[in-house]
């Protein structure tokens, strides 16, 4: 029990809970004034439905890249997605899934992403160097996922009822998108998104203080389940870890390692691997990333290459399992089951076959 309540009381995933419980308050104090509503209409407005399959999907890439975090975009972007899904009769899984996938493109190459400065602090690269090898993986396979999500798009068959906007009630979110891209921790940017959507609530009429309050703690209450899953996750895990769980993992792959390209993947997999059993892309390559130095040392790998390989690997992992939390809250906030959006996870998927394809057909150290 002692090892269970230090796994679920670490301090990163203390912090995501409170992260969840600020983006409940958020989330459902703004709905029910009305802001995801207005803020659908202003997108739909500006932003054809043909092209909104796509336009969701770029702008979640942009702004997990300007942030350097996944759960920060999906907390800015998954309210008003999930609107547009259900105002274009969209399956909201699917709708959730593009949001979800963009987030991971800025959290593999971002460089305030704590899983970019892990990688590239362990193997002893610039970051600017890991970007450039990184890119040439993640960038075709976001070019085929957004091009796929136009011509998938371009099937929606009528444009939507747009209705009139009260530009007061949007600001709320155009606060938390504009502090979010800005880089200000996401802490500030909910807390801030909050406080603006009491004011203008009580301005315009639709909450009193205690209204207002009530809905805060509506949206609390409405992450309780989330928070508990993973709090025992953290715990479970935890004490998978103490038990030799990852170190069994770790020596087994180590026995099949004979070259370059086996080396490249053995840190493919345990990277993956431990995601797996820790469900935290960035304890996943702090775990992995002392072995990764000494197999790069050993078989001359490109510490370029490495750093690479632990940031993309990680972040495929910890797209696709549907107890991380990224998909715990995107699924919280589109009110579906994590496993329903598993299926439509076009851009994990993608890059995972661009990133195995890079180590398969690599030919030398110095092919990055």
């Amino acid at each position: 029990m002692s090892v269970f309540a230090r796994g679920a009381g670490r301090e990163n995933l203390l912090l995501m809970v409170w992260i969840f419980i600020l983006a409940g308050a958020f989330a459902n104090s703004a709905k029910q004034m009305g802001s995801i509503d207005d803020m659908v209409n202003l997108t739909l407005a500006i932003v054809p439905s043909s092209a909104i399959l796509a336009g969701l999907f770029l702008g979640a890439a942009i702004i997990s890249l300007t942030i350097g975090t996944s759960v920060g975009t999906i907390v800015a972007m998954m309210p008003i997605a999930v609107g547009i899904a259900n105002q274009l009769q969209e399956y909201v899984p699917f709708v959730a899934a593009i949001v979800i996938g963009g987030a991971f493109f800025g959290d593999n190459l971002s460089f305030i992403s704590d899983t970019t400065i892990c990688a590239t602090q362990s193997q002893g690269c610039k970051m600017s160097d890991k970007f450039r090898t990184n890119i040439r993986i993640a960038l075709p396979a976001a070019i085929i996922v957004f091009i796929a999500y136009i011509f998938l798009g371009s099937k929606i068959g009528s444009e939507a009822v747009i209705g009139e906007i009260n530009f007061w009630k949007v600001l709320p979110y155009l606060l938390v998108l504009v502090t979010a891209i800005a880089g200000i921790n996401v802490l500030i940017v909910l807390v801030s998104g909050i406080l603006l959507t009491g004011i203008v609530g009580i301005i315009n009429g639709d909450y009193t203080i205690l209204s207002w309050s009530s809905a805060m703690g509506d949206g609390i209450m409405g992450m309780g389940e989330l928070i508990i899953i993973t709090m025992l996750a953290g715990g479970l895990l935890e004490v998978i870890r103490a038990n030799g769980g990852i170190r069994f993992i770790m020596d087994k792959v180590l026995r099949h390692v004979h070259s370059q390209r086996s080396a490249e993947l053995s840190i493919a997999f345990m990277v993956s691997a431990v995601d797996m059993l820790t469900a935290n892309n960035t304890v996943a390559i702090i775990s992995v990333a002392g072995i990764s130095k000494d197999i790069s040392v050993r078989y001359h790998l490109d510490n370029r290459r490495v750093a690479s390989i632990l940031d993309t690997f990680s972040c495929i992992m910890q797209g696709i399992i549907p107890y991380g939390a990224q998909m715990l809250m995107g699924a919280a906030l589109a009110s579906v089951s994590s496993v329903d959006i598993i299926p439509y996870l076009y851009y994990p998927y993608v890059l995972a076959i661009f990133a195995i394809g890079n180590i398969f057909f690599r030919r030398n150290k110095n092919n990055l």
